[in-house]
């Protein structure tokens, strides 16, 4: 079997669907999913987490030093669902010793394998999502693992649930640099819920010394969608798909960053993804990421940019069919009730752009 890179494999998704519409594929997964995970008895896995938290931290000041001297702060926490109870988006306070910091957590669950991929975003580092952990729950306990770096130094990331369907469910995360043999606990959380339904966290006042953190504001909230996308990309093709959807966004860091989950009723096959954006504050610059519900165990590369004259531009690098790219989105047309989105690959470096995707907003809420 050739094995495609994800955003490829997504891509040749869309083009059955094209050719044979949902049939083709035999009521997939994702498509279940988006009815409620089909009867998959983990994917309801994170639910429990949904509101707002009190959350009590222990930390080890030193890790991967033989240490034992540990700090203790308290945190709070908030978490939202996304790609129609498969997906969850944490934003999260803690204030260290040293001083506040902001993170957040992206889950997703896989109905193929029965597993969820979690990646975390450091606020004092937000160009970067760090790699996933992997894993489930089995009753009140989950287990998560993966690989990533830590001063320089490969290591294996355990994160284990405790209790979570109890009064004080709790969390711990573990450094290995032995293969698993024998891990080191350097991190402990308690959890206190205080409200079942979830609010936003306090934005970071830095509106004056960060103007760029307002950029996004206008996004946040409860949207319908009017889509029109090219049936076939670069190919000189001019016929489009009309379809309509839906979108909610949040705020997390503080307001450098936001996450906004989306419903895309196109025609005969519905899906979700979700959007990731986060302030490069050294740079002055965006980042955003998108995660789609139909390849749930990665995200894909991000585009960079940011607002001038009223029109946001955001480019990156991507794959189209084997064939690498361009990819530029536009934010335009922004009022307090509406704005447009746009898309467009360039295969010349960004000589020529052509425009595939249009989505129009009117905000609901």
């Amino acid at each position: 079997m050739t094995h495609l890179p994800p955003l490829d494999r997504r891509r040749l998704i869309e083009t059955m669907i094209l050719a044979g519409g949902a049939a083709a594929f035999g009521a997939p997964a994702w498509s279940r999913a988006l009815a409620g995970g089909g009867g998959d008895p983990h994917h309801r896995g994170w639910q429990w987490l949904v509101g707002n938290w009190d959350v009590w931290h222990r930390r080890l000041k030193e890790r991967l030093a033989g240490s034992d001297d540990w700090a203790e702060f308290a945190g709070r926490s908030a978490c939202w669902l996304t790609l129609g109870g498969l997906g969850t988006i944490d934003d999260n306070i803690m204030d260290l010793p040293g001083g506040e910091y902001r993170g957040f957590g992206i889950r997703a669950f896989d109905p193929a394998t029965q597993r969820w991929s979690t990646w975390w975003v450091d606020g004092r580092n937000p160009t970067r999502i760090d790699p996933p952990v992997v894993g489930r729950f089995d009753g009140d306990a989950g287990v998560f693992t993966g690989r990533d770096t830590f001063k320089e130094r490969d290591i294996d990331v355990r994160f284990r649930w405790h209790d979570v369907h109890g009064a004080r469910p709790n969390w711990d995360q573990g450094f290995s640099t032995d293969g698993g043999k024998s891990w080191e606990i350097n991190w402990r959380n308690y959890f206190t819920r205080t409200a079942a339904v979830p609010t936003a966290l306090p934005r970071l006042a830095d509106a004056s010394d960060l103007p760029q953190a307002r950029d996004f504001d206008f996004l946040v909230g409860n949207w319908k969608v009017q889509h029109r996308r090219l049936k076939k990309r670069l190919t000189g093709n001019t016929d489009w798909i009309d379809f309509d959807g839906t979108f909610v966004n949040w705020p997390v860091l503080g307001g450098r960053g936001n996450a906004g989950d989306n419903v895309m009723n196109f025609p005969g096959a519905p899906f979700r993804g979700v959007g990731i954006r986060t302030l490069d504050p050294k740079a002055g610059e965006w980042l955003s990421w998108w995660l789609d519900g139909r390849n749930p165990s990665a995200i894909a590369p991000p585009v960079r940019g940011g607002f001038k004259g009223g029109v946001g531009t955001f480019i990156g690098d991507d794959s189209f069919e084997g064939r690498p790219i361009r990819t530029r989105v536009l934010w335009s047309r922004i009022t307090a009730v509406s704005a447009r989105w746009e898309q467009a690959f360039s295969v010349d470096g960004g000589a020529t752009w052509e425009t595939n995707w249009i989505s129009d907003f009117e905000r609901t809420a």
